[in-house]
């Protein structure tokens, strides 16, 4: 007994704050070079979300500057709703508070632990408090308090509070100091870049040590933000629904319909008969002998799925290909927004993309971006059932290579919204395998792999097209050149032959006896807004028709001419010069011209 009496001075109960300062790996602060990353992410996902509830246009500035050789200074301000001072301390130095852990809708943070580990990380590698600064509105001064977190009772310590002017009129400001590296500076440039891919209403204005930019948003419309709905029976388990019960004093009929998503007095009825329970008895009374077979009953009755319309805030495919039209180059981009699903009474939205060629690498594998609700995924790629999704699609049948995942110049966007994201851990790294949610990817994936197999039959068919094209500008000419030769006769005019052919916009450029010619030719049924680019070393200051603009820059000149042709016209310049460079045009859609440089 001396033994057990020993042990038993040892035991005692430990807080969050205390267990998650020991664990801090779990909460994504597992390295120095991560941590950094990390603290930014909770705190945009804290503003992103605020600012969405009050329906305001994110502005949010993100700022890392080094103060020492190791420790770093980061600050996120945003222009959203504010924090009453009275609950600046718990929001910001307790872990586990917040207001959207109850709520059954689709949100950033949910737990109430991110930014409040974010102050702990910051406390435990300098011992500096973190200052924060809030405001409401115009009216009044905004507060600025400085904060540590008691990690043996995980309660808020207010080590300075005061008003202070600020110039903004509302929104949030967290400053915290912490010891970590730069080591990751391109992953996280890279976070702030997919952010505003799949937060294309945001604005974010980044300042890193000296250098300085911006992601603008592309939309001028803040999405709608999600309503709480009921939990739904299907995602309820036995410890849930006898706690439920314990506090409601309603007849079983009554709870049932007041308590859960989609159950009317018809399902609740249902319910009841199938469980050979009255549908009068107060559910306080129920006994666990009872609430087994109503659970049951629950969950094998038939209910539809709850309303993903007003739960989940997806993002669009209009929005999807803006936002990464924004950040890259493509020549090929298409998004889909599947339908609303449901996983364990869970409700979410896939939503997918795939873009293609542009100045994506030409070898290795396929870029993949991960989000979920909004928020980009960056570590744990292998252990992420969207990953699994990606390499199970069978994408040969499609016309791309693949070695696990695909292969080449393609870009893959897969968004998952749902009211609870299966994450595999509290680091909210990676999704976990729930087989409808990796259903919902793999049937969105395959319908863009038939829209790219479309894109990419039609460019090979295209490209064979234009060689033959080029090659009927360019041979043509010269047989009819050699044959009036040959014959001792003009040399006829080939271009009624190859508008018969060809049926498009035809440019031309050639060079001889020191003078530039640039020819253009509408071979096709309807008018044609044109714009000429020819650049090269020439300033074609005697040009016959004189460019619209031209800029000069390290010795190349860009020369714009501006024309319109109606079917059946013709334009052309001649200038002084000696060729070379580059041509195009634009305006003219990409299977109706032909360029070529027969100097080439």
């Amino acid at each position: 007994m001396v033994l057990a009496d020993e042990l038993a001075k040892k035991q005692r109960s430990i807080s969050v704050a205390e267990f998650f300062e020991k664990n801090k790996q779990m909460l994504g602060f597992d390295s120095p070079t991560r941590g950094i990353i990390t603290t930014i992410k909770e705190a945009i996902d804290n503003s992103l979300d605020a600012c969405e509830e009050a329906q305001v246009l994110p502005d949010i500035l993100v700022s890392v500057r080094r103060i020492s050789n190791d420790v770093f200074r980061v600050v996120v301000e945003d222009n959203g709703p504010g924090i009453v001072p009275e609950k600046m301390p718990s929001v910001f130095a307790k872990l586990l508070y917040g207001s959207r852990f109850h709520q059954v809708r689709q949100t950033r943070g949910q737990q109430g632990i991110g930014i409040s580990a974010a102050v702990l990380y910051a406390q435990l590698t300098t011992g500096k408090p973190t200052i924060v600064t809030s405001r409401t509105d115009a009216k009044n001064k905004a507060h600025t308090m400085s904060l540590v977190i008691k990690t043996e009772t995980n309660e808020p310590e207010v080590l300075s509070h005061e008003e202070v002017d600020w110039i903004l009129p509302h929104g949030t400001r967290v400053q915290l100091e912490f010891k970590s590296n730069i080591a990751a500076r391109k992953k996280l440039i890279e976070y702030l870049k997919y952010t505003s891919i799949v937060n294309p209403h945001a604005k974010f204005r980044v300042e890193i040590d000296d250098e300085s930019f911006t992601f603008e948003r592309v939309s001028s419309e803040v999405p709608p933000c999600p309503v709480a709905i009921k939990p739904h029976p299907y995602g309820i388990e036995l410890g849930v629904l006898k706690r439920m019960t314990t506090a409601s004093d309603l007849p079983l009929k009554e709870f049932l319909v007041e308590s859960f998503s989609k159950v009317g007095e018809k399902t609740a009825l249902e319910i009841c008969s199938s469980a050979r329970l009255d549908s009068a008895v107060k559910v306080s009374s129920l006994g666990l002998e009872s609430l087994n077979p109503l659970l049951d009953a629950m969950q094998t009755t038939k209910i539809p799925a709850p309303s993903a319309s007003q739960c989940l805030s997806p993002i669009t495919d209009e929005l999807i290909v803006k936002g990464m039209e924004k950040e890259f180059e493509l020549d090929f981009i298409k998004a889909r927004t599947r339908p609303g699903s449901v996983y364990g009474g869970h409700s979410f939205i896939v939503e997918a993309a795939i873009g293609y060629g542009g100045k994506l690498p030409p070898e290795g594998s396929a870029i993949l971006l991960r989000f979920a609700n909004r928020v980009p995924l960056l570590y744990q790629q292998g252990a992420c059932a969207i990953t699994n999704a990606v390499q199970n699609v069978n994408w040969k049948s499609y016309g791309v290579s693949q070695s696990g995942l695909p292969t080449g110049p393609i870009l893959i966007l897969v968004h998952v919204a749902a009211t609870n994201v299966p994450f595999t851990s509290e680091s909210k790294d990676a999704v976990a395998a729930v087989p409808e949610i990796e259903r919902e990817i793999t049937l969105a994936l395959q319908e863009l792999g038939r829209d790219l197999k479309m894109f990419l039959s039609r460019r090979d068919r295209n490209k064979l097209q234009d060689d033959r094209a080029r090659a009927i500008c360019s041979v043509i000419p010269l047989i009819a050149a050699k044959v009036g030769e040959i014959v001792e006769l003009p040399v006829p005019d080939t271009s009624l032959i190859e508008g018969r052919i060809m049926r498009r916009v035809v440019l031309k450029k050639s060079s001889a006896g020191g003078k530039v010619m640039i020819h253009i030719d509408n071979y096709t049924t309807k008018s044609q807004e044109i714009s000429l680019y020819d650049i090269s070393g020439d300033n074609a200051g005697d040009a016959t028709v004189p460019p619209s603009f031209v800029s000069e820059m390290d010795g190349e000149y860009t020369k714009i001419w501006k024309v319109t042709l109606s079917a059946g016209e013709a334009f052309e310049v001649t200038y002084t010069g000696s060729g070379g460079g580059m041509i195009e045009m634009q305006g003219v859609a990409e299977n109706l011209k032909v360029v070529v440089d027969l100097d080439v």
